[in-house]
């Protein structure tokens, strides 16, 4: 199995409330992807308790069937969907660590 990890900052220029809207969306648009993206096994998207010590907004933690399924989630429709509309739009930095368990 594979773990899919990526954190994000979004964009300075974003309003409080605009930040939280923002989140929601990424959380509700990653989390209904499995099930509809094969080999996807877990998802799960933390929005809330971020403590002032942190540098980033958004935390996706993935679980993935294995390092192929990894490749093809990045490239699935409804993936490539959720990241152009509800993620890349809103983000400045993404980082990404991706570990076999």
């Amino acid at each position: 199995m594979v773990k899919h990890i990526i954190l994000w900052t979004l964009k300075e220029e974003l309003s409080e409330a605009e930040k939280e809207m923002v989140k929601k969306e990424i959380k509700d648009g990653l989390e209904t992807l499995v099930g509809k993206v094969p080999g996807l096994l877990e998802v799960k998207v933390y929005i809330d308790g971020r403590l002032s010590t942190s540098t980033a907004d958004v935390m996706l933690d993935s679980t993935l069937e294995s390092q192929e399924a990894l490749r093809c989630y990045a490239s699935h429709p409804a993936h490539v969907e959720v990241a152009d509309t509800k993620v890349r739009p809103y983000t400045s930095l993404r980082s990404c660590l991706d570990f076999e368990i």
